[in-house]
């Protein structure tokens, strides 16, 4: 009754969120219930089978082909996780099978000639994979040479989540040895000893395991192991069902994959038609195809996020909003911040920088719309400063809640948020007041995560620049917003990544931020154009909201049908 629910909830099942996944451990755990394939009278129950297993254990101690071990305790009612069906038995691992540790050797015995020797990476996805194998020339006890239908077992791990992940070694091209990190099960019950290891059951009975190390389950942990044990007859009915239905499932998760990449590609196809449409008939087609197929575009997190950075990059290029041509273009507005830093040079309030070199048509990253201009960020920029230097600041200057120091760590979202812990005095501030920060300046982080930068608000103004950071003091005529949105989007990204130095850590100088191109926009259009990006952002949010309440519902209906299943 309950494989047939199970297949007739297979849709279900696989459209929830890691649907999948969650359906390979609801089979597995109901094989281990008994609630996979219905059980046949006829068979020969359980305590007959470990009766004739106890026999042969000990004909093969009498013959010394294996040791004998301390008996395993008695199970106690109170042990079961669950009632198990008529024919069924609860019994330990160390009763149907014997297990063993693995080789240790040293760096000195590999070779490229010797018995491989298999190790945890050598299980993938619950096979056993002879890639990448170790070779090791050293005598080694036949205890440690594996056979076929032995189940190898992570029995150690750097990651717990990898501790207990098992594989049956299928066919041996050639003789082998495993690793002192691994185990093996050895046992005529090994194909259900394999679905049971790899169950949810099992795995949450290693939460319970104790042991001096963390990451380890131990000879003795295996041996004590419970097991639920039905008929050989019924296992075979298990392994057989449980292989039909995880195939199932591969051909599930092979379709998914081909629809996911499919949905990718026309995604992705669909952005990129729309970026480099030349033309607002073109453009038009483009979006349209989107509008039609927006459903099935935008049915993941991931796939907004590229919405995202799409819309901010027609931002900069023109293509959000429509232009006025009664707008002032961007040469006047070039113009006048040229007379302006002319005028506080004068002035003796700011530097004369160096001549930046003429921008050349091969320069150009896209074509920009009339009215628009291809500059430089010095040529709209009245100021550009790095923050002090790691030698003007000392462990003495810094304080706790003092003049906040902002550092890209302080930069989130295109907001400025203050740590207390990386403040000065205000004796420090007064040394370092020419990077003291002012309402309107843009602070951009120059290393590490490069580009990412927000506008100073009237909070902030009177802070410091930190030493990871770059400010930006714009002429009159730039809307911050529109210059912080343009230092995120993918072209400035794409020529940051491009122009920075360093070998560990990717950095900016004066150089490669004052040369950056930037297209500049009429100031009304610039407006307009943030005001745009905004309300596309807000839609975008508003997508994302939907898809978390769609997911949590199919997930919601993924644990209904789990349970249906479970009681069916």
């Amino acid at each position: 009754m309950t494989a047939e629910l199970l297949i007739e909830e297979f849709e279900t099942l696989t459209d929830a969120p890691n649907g999948i996944p969650k359906l390979r451990e609801l089979i597995l755990q109901l094989a281990v219930q008994g609630k996979l394939v219905p059980q046949d009278l006829k068979d020969e129950p359980a305590s007959v089978l470990l009766e004739k297993i106890g026999k042969e254990k000990e004909r093969l101690i009498a013959e010394k082909k294996i040791k004998k071990s301390d008996p395993l305790p008695a199970i106690k009612a109170e042990e079961y996780p669950y009632e198990l069906p008529k024919g069924w038995e609860w019994c330990r691992l160390g009763d149907v099978g014997t297990t063993n540790i693995g080789l240790t050797y040293s760096p000195k015995d590999i070779g490229k000639t010797g018995t491989p020797v298999l190790r945890s990476n050598n299980i993938q996805k619950g096979k056993i994979d002879l890639h990448n194998l170790v070779r090791v020339n050293k005598t080694i006890n036949e205890s440690l040479i594996l056979q076929e239908g032995d189940l190898l077992i992570c029995a150690r791990n750097g990651s717990k989540a990898l501790v207990g992940k098992t594989a049956q070694i299928k066919e041996l091209p050639e003789r082998m040895a495993f690793g002192a990190f691994m185990a093996i099960f050895r046992s005529r019950c090994s194909d259900f000893a394999e679905v049971y290891l790899n169950s949810p059951e099992f795995r949450k009975s290693l939460e319970g395991v104790s042991t001096t190390t963390i990451n380890q389950i131990t000879q003795a942990n295996l041996k004590n192991s419970l097991l639920p044990l039905p008929s050989l007859a019924e296992q075979r009915r298990i392994v057989a069902k449980v292989d039909q239905l995880m195939a199932l499932c591969d051909e599930l998760e092979r379709k998914q994959n081909e629809k996911n990449v499919l949905r990718v590609a026309f995604n992705d196809s669909a952005l990129t038609h729309l970026i480099e449409a030349k033309e607002p008939k073109q453009f038009a087609l483009h979006w349209n195809r989107i509008k039609d197929n927006f459903d099935m575009l935008y049915d993941t997190p991931e796939t907004v996020g590229k919405l995202r950075q799409t819309i901010l990059q027609l931002a900069v290029q023109g293509k959000l909003v429509p232009q006025d041509p009664n707008d002032e273009p961007a040469s006047v507005l070039l113009e006048k911040i040229r007379k302006e830093k002319e005028r506080l040079i004068a002035e003796k309030k700011i530097k004369k920088s160096d001549p930046l070199p003429t921008i050349k048509a091969e320069e150009y990253p896209y074509e920009l719309p009339k009215g628009w201009e291809w500059c430089r960020i010095d040529d709209i920029a009245l100021t550009l400063s790095t923050g002090p230097f790691g030698t003007m600041l000392h462990k003495s200057d810094y304080v706790h809640d003092g003049v906040p120091l902002i550092n890209p760590m302080n930069i989130v979202d295109g907001k400025i948020f203050p740590s207390i812990q990386k403040s000065v005095s205000n004796a420090t501030k007064k040394r370092l007041s020419s990077y003291i920060l002012e309402e309107g300046d843009v602070v951009i982080a120059r290393r590490g995560e490069m580009g990412r930068c927000a506008a100073v608000t009237e909070k902030e103004s009177g802070w410091l620049c930190g030493t990871g950071s770059f400010f930006i003091r714009l002429g009159n005529g730039i809307d911050r917003e529109y210059f912080t949105k343009y230092f995120g989007s993918p072209s400035a990204m794409q020529y940051l990544m491009e122009s920075s130095i360093g070998s560990t850590m990717n950095n900016l100088n004066h150089r490669i931020v004052g040369n950056m191109l930037c297209p500049l926009s009429p100031l009304a259009e610039q407006s307009r154009i943030v005001s745009k990006f905004e309300e596309l952002m807000a839609l975008c949010d508003e997508m994302e909201k939907q898809l978390a309440a769609a997911e949590e519902v199919n997930g919601a209906l993924l644990e209904s049908v789990v349970w249906r299943v479970g009681k069916g």
